[in-house]
């Protein structure tokens, strides 16, 4: 068993590592021609050869790490798997609230962290080398680059394409800070091997990743403090938004320092330390200085181009990662890209959609365009931040005469009633056609697709006043949109003609 995929090697880890990396695996011959070969194991790539191979392509599928990539290993299935249990010690805390008596709440760190690995390796065999087998892909494990512009090499294994799709994801950037490498540092992909929990974590960056694991850990007990340079916590969400998060992760004990500069990290003892500064009054640095058990570094992602021999197939890269147009080809006709690699939305979703467009694109001669993708995200707080479309600013930028309603939880009687009121349903629209929205709400991840759905199709909020939703739930919050924007559209004409009308009725006696 490999130790530096995945650690601990308990029961649960060696059945991942059969599913995804199983030892012994004979690569095939890879003899003739392929109509596809993919280059990565993650959520693109594996889109990408079962589609392909459920059309009747012939497909290779080339994984140097672990199949099911950083949504299976390192991402999503372990991330929320320890939100989970991170809100479920919220909500008994929380209980007596609801008229509900409990006891001390206790975490065992290591029965969450068991119950991730456990629950991660039974999701694992949709991902398995033997189910892509089964479904007629050739899986190669090992490393994979271009010998050519219709060539892929894998340790020594020449594979001759048709196609070739370029989906190697990501991985956390590096952060250029003084002293950082030598004191030892987490970031999520490491995050999930601890079986112990830190009483003190530093968490450098506010961004998604960062936020989700500090409120997290948070709860289970640990001490977190939060640094980052932005002068608030994600700071690419809607800035109400954000401070909401903001106000919750206070109540919830995380200690906040914005607006900073991390200019060195060293390790002193049996601690590490961290170094950083703001502007003080008058324009003078002010030191902080911030003490932990462990760091995580949570400051972005960079594309996994290095190794692949691009040059090699005329493949162009930027530092954004692999260079392609809007239907997903690179600067080489024969070969795509889809996911974190090229794209600037770095989710599972969004690498799915695209992996579909290549397919039609790739084998099919389509003029599928990734432009054309409606792509919603979520950020798994709590309450949680979820977002389609276009903020108010992106709009009126691009020309739009934007509008807004706003939605507050507070009067929407499921979220009165699940005690989910410090959250909202805003609404970006022009002359009613809906151009973005953004929810917060314990449940914002499940609300946002209702209006994924409405901008996919050039929906309006009329729509919404029009459909029908279940009472009591928080999704009523797009149908009160709606009716509001029916009332706004409602102009002093309008107004005084059906005054007019009401009273020609009564006149009339009723009639």
């Amino acid at each position: 068993m490999d130790s530096t995929l995945v650690r601990p090697l308990d029961e649960a880890n060696r059945d991942l590592l059969a599913q995804v990396h199983p030892a012994g695996w004979v690569n095939p011959s890879g003899d003739g021609v392929y109509d596809l070969v993919v280059i990565g194991g993650g959520t693109a790539g594996l889109v990408s050869a079962a589609g392909a191979a459920g059309l009747g392509a012939r497909v290779a599928l080339v994984e140097k790490g672990l199949l099911g990539g950083d949504c299976l290993n390192t991402g999503c299935v372990p991330s929320k798997a320890l939100l989970r249990s991170a809100r479920a010690v919220a909500d008994a805390r929380k209980a007596a609230s609801l008229g509900v008596r409990t006891g001390p709440v206790e975490v065992d760190f290591g029965a969450v962290m068991a119950r991730m690995r456990r629950l991660r390796a039974g999701i694992s065999h949709h991902d398995s080398a033997g189910r892509f087998r089964s479904l007629g892909v050739d899986v190669f494990l090992g490393h994979g680059r271009f010998a050519g512009p219709r060539t892929v090499e894998v340790d020594g294994t020449t594979l001759r394409f048709r196609r070739a799709v370029i989906a190697t994801g990501g991985r956390p950037a590096d952060l250029p800070v003084p002293g950082l490498a030598d004191a030892g540092f987490l970031t999520h992909e490491t995050l999930f091997w601890l079986t112990e929990l830190p009483a003190r974590l530093l968490v450098i960056g506010g961004g998604p990743i960062g936020s989700e694991m500090a409120q997290a850990f948070a709860r289970f007990g640990s001490r977190v403090t939060i640094l980052d340079a932005a002068p608030h916590l994600l700071p690419r969400e809607d800035a109400d938004a954000s401070a909401i998060v903001q106000r919750r992760f206070a109540e919830d004990g995380i200690r906040l320092e914005l607006g900073v500069t991390v200019t060195r990290v060293e390790r002193r003892g049996g601690e590490v330390v961290v170094y950083a500064a703001r502007p003080g009054p008058g324009g003078a640095p002010e030191a902080i200085e911030t003490a932990g058990d462990q760091v995580l570094v949570a400051a972005g992602r960079v594309p996994n181009v290095e190794t692949l021999g691009l040059d090699a197939a005329g493949v162009t890269v930027t530092r954004d990662g692999v260079a392609v147009d809007d239907r997903l080809r690179t600067s080489n006709p024969r070969v795509f890209a889809a996911g974190d690699v090229c794209s600037r939305f770095k989710f599972t979703h969004a690498a799915d959609a695209m992996a579909r467009i290549v397919i039609q694109n790739a084998l099919f001669f389509g003029r599928r365009k990734a432009s054309a993708l409606v792509i919603p995200w979520a950020t798994f707080t709590d309450p949680e931040i979820a977002h389609a479309g276009m903020y108010e600013a992106e709009a009126r930028e691009a020309g739009h005469a934007v509008e807004t309603i706003t939605v507050d939880l507070k009067d929407v009687g499921r979220a009165v009633l699940d005690g989910d009121t410090e959250g909202f349903l805003r609404v970006h629209h022009e002359k009613g056609r809906l151009l973005g929205c953004t929810i917060v709400s314990a449940h914002a991840g499940e609300l946002i697709g209702e209006a994924s759905c409405a901008l996919a199709r050039r929906g309006t909020l009329g729509q919404f006043s029009a459909t029908v939703h279940p009472y009591p739930t928080v999704s009523e919050a797009f149908r009160m949109a709606g009716d509001r924007h029916r009332r706004q559209a409602l102009t002093p004409g309008a107004a005084r003609w059906l005054s007019r009308y009401f009273r020609w009725t009564r006149g009339r006696g009723g009639a």
